[in-house]
């Protein structure tokens, strides 16, 4: 592609004639074969997703979170109620369609509607949803909601550097690393660097139809174990 300049030759972006601000995610509830996500509700999700958090055997999942892990179901219950009140990050609950039961939390937040700027955070789920179809599909729903129904440009991860977890997650996911941001933040009473990750609306279909060939039938067995990974499909689809 040859690059664009101005009138005085320096080189410039591609023109968005078409571009106009995008709309604030709502409490939609986006459904799912595995899973669906509702708006975070305190009455409904609280006592379910406390239990299912207590399942972990210790509290390394909350190492890399602003909160927790929360001594009582009353504490967690009210970290639940503020939350659901915010619409920035506005909070979903995973329902695990098998149970009926809330297993985990994931948000969408530092909203940009003039560009077109999305990120997810506030990913929690419990040892009940980790490692599980319905865990990558709600990672779907919410990324499909922000692509193709509210027509978003650009989807961002991002999580602490040393969280190698989360960083594997984003990759698989299909997200590109951008950068460390040394020295962003001071959470939990330490420094923090950020890995920068995200897909823009470039890159989107194909992560798409990854996704939606990794959670098919013919990918997933009855137990839900893969016949081709999630890279791999991806690799496929892009005739990598």
């Amino acid at each position: 592609m040859t690059q664009r300049t101005n009138e005085y030759g320096q080189p410039i972006g591609e023109p968005l004639p078409h571009w106009s601000p995008r709309p604030a995610p709502t409490g939609v509830t986006l459904k799912g074969r595995f899973c669906h996500l509702e708006p975070l509700n305190a009455a409904r999700h609280a006592t379910d997703l406390f239990t299912a958090y207590q399942t972990a055997p210790d509290g390394r999942h909350w190492t890399y979170l602003p909160i927790g892990p929360f001594a009582s179901e009353d504490d967690y219950r009210r970290h639940a109620e503020a939350a659901a009140q915010s619409t920035d990050p506005r909070h979903f609950a995973v329902i695990d369609l098998a149970t009926g039961k809330a297993v985990g939390t994931l948000a969408l937040m530092r909203v940009d509607p003039a560009h077109g700027c999305i990120e997810v955070g506030h990913v929690t789920f419990s040892p009940l949803l980790q490692h599980t179809p319905a865990s990558t599909e709600a990672q779907f729903l919410l990324m499909a909601y922000a692509f193709d129904t509210l027509g978003y440009r650009r989807y961002e991860w991002k999580c602490d550097s040393l969280n190698e977890p989360s960083r594997r997650a984003a990759l698989r996911l299909g997200f590109q690393l951008e950068g460390i941001f040394r020295q962003a933040l001071v959470y939990k009473g330490r420094t923090r660097d950020t890995a920068w990750f995200s897909i823009t609306d470039a890159e989107w279909p194909t992560v798409r139809a990854a996704l939606h060939t990794w959670l098919s039938d013919s990918n997933l067995d009855a137990q839900g174990q893969q016949r081709q990974s999630l890279a791999a499909t991806r690799a496929a689809l892009s005739g990598g």
